[in-house]
């Protein structure tokens, strides 16, 4: 049994198994080449490697490639309807599939062999959704795939130190334009929901998008706000729902990571919080509603210069709170609270509850500085929505936030009284 099931045995297993696979369809589609060329031709690749024969594995190759030259002359002169360029890549994608297996590289031999089926079966969808795609659409899609996947990586990782006005200050490159990718990808969602849902498809990704970062909801708004000034009440919308996740996230980060600690829970950030959340949805609510039912129109996902504006200013954000964070060394939790809130809210909140856990921060204080972070993270929403060319969007996003935070230091304070 082990003989019968030794490694080679298994891998020449699998690239048969897969060369049929992706043959079924071919065979299914009636094209020149069926189920027992591709399943031979992946045997044969297997084989070549298992057997160390590279020269063998060339040529086979080389053939394989004449042979689909034959298919597409064939096509070309119509002795077989429809185009065999297909097919010829198939066949080299299955011998090639027959040769990751023979070398032991089963999982990705697998991963391409049925990513390779999944394609040739999904021809209709995929033709029909190129047809449907606009220029413009096509172009962000480069574009998103650009920065998300070719410049990303390229970034070095983790904290570079640059010095301004004498002092250090330490800026993370990927961190960055993680926020310029964010506001590209909540750009794209909300494009997609706006063509599915309407208008108010700015305002449910609003939400999502806030669980995420909800400053980089503040950059697809404007962005929004830019194009079609018909977008405003959802944009607004997308700001009030993007703090209204901001605060429950960080409401959840204080909970769920000292319930069952040797500290009590920090539940003294419960009622503001809370009261923010909602007090920030009830708002969005009533901004979608008095917008009625419009018809918003978006020519395109996001535009590359804009999200780069946005990543620009971001930056200038990051700058300028570490500056002042090392001009003023240590002057109080609360103060580099909010500089940090500045960026970001979540690790602000993290920083705090770490603090509180190991004892070196009481609960009161860590309560504070979470809160301080929450309003200095509304704050730099507000000032983000400057470049919009619609005064009125910023006067909306400005006077409901702080309605929304008025209210919950209201509760909040009311809630002490009455305890």
């Amino acid at each position: 049994m082990e003989t019968a099931l030794s490694e080679p045995v298994l891998r020449l297993a699998v690239a048969t198994a897969l060369g049929l696979f992706v043959g079924f369809e071919r065979e299914r589609s009636e094209k020149a080449a069926g189920v027992r060329t591709f399943a031979l031709l992946s045997l044969a690749a297997a084989v070549f490697v298992v057997l160390d024969r590279p020269l063998l594995l060339a040529v086979g190759a080389l053939l394989v490639v004449v042979l689909g030259g034959l298919l597409g002359a064939r096509a070309v002169v119509g002795e077989r309807e429809g185009l065999a360029l297909t097919t010829t890549i198939s066949m080299l994608v299955a011998y090639g599939v027959g040769a990751l297996a023979g070398a032991g590289d089963l999982v990705v031999a697998v991963a391409v062999g049925v990513g390779t089926a999944l394609l040739l079966v999904s021809k209709r969808e995929l033709h029909g959704l190129a047809e449907k795609l606009s220029r413009e659409e096509v172009r962000a899609a480069a574009q998103f795939a650009i920065i998300g996947f070719v410049v990303y990586p390229l970034l070095p990782p983790g904290e570079r130190s640059v010095s301004v006005a004498g002092a250090t200050v330490a800026v993370e490159p990927r961190v960055v334009w993680a926020m310029v990718v964010t506001v590209a990808g909540i750009g794209i969602v909300n494009y997609a929901a706006v063509r599915v849902y309407g208008g108010r498809g700015v305002a449910v990704t609003g939400f999502l998008g806030g669980l995420a970062s909800s400053t980089a909801v503040v950059g697809s708004a404007v962005e929004h706000v830019r194009e079609d000034a018909a977008a405003t009440p959802y944009a607004v919308a997308a700001v009030l729902l993007g703090n209204a996740a901001m605060a429950l996230r960080n409401l959840a980060i204080a909970l769920l990571f000292t319930l069952g600690a040797v500290v009590p829970p920090l539940t003294g950030v419960a009622v503001p919080l809370g009261v923010l959340a909602a007090g920030s949805v009830a708002a969005a609510a009533v901004v979608a509603g008095r917008g009625g039912s419009l018809d918003v129109s978006l020519d395109r996902p996001f535009t590359l210069r804009y999200v780069l504006t946005f990543g620009l200013l971001f930056l200038l954000v990051v700058v300028t709170g570490s500056l002042a964070d090392s001009l003023f060394g240590t002057a109080g939790f609360y103060l580099t609270a909010a500089l940090a809130g500045l960026v970001s809210s979540a690790g602000v909140t993290t920083s705090a509850v770490v603090l509180y856990r190991s004892n070196a921060l009481p609960a009161d204080e860590a309560v504070v500085g979470i809160l301080v972070a929450t309003a200095a993270s509304l704050a730099v929403k507000v000032a983000l929505t400057a470049p919009a060319p619609d005064r009125r969007f910023t006067l909306r996003v400005a006077g409901w936030s702080a309605a929304a935070a008025v209210l919950a230091g209201a509760v909040t304070v009311a809630a002490l009284f009455v305890g």
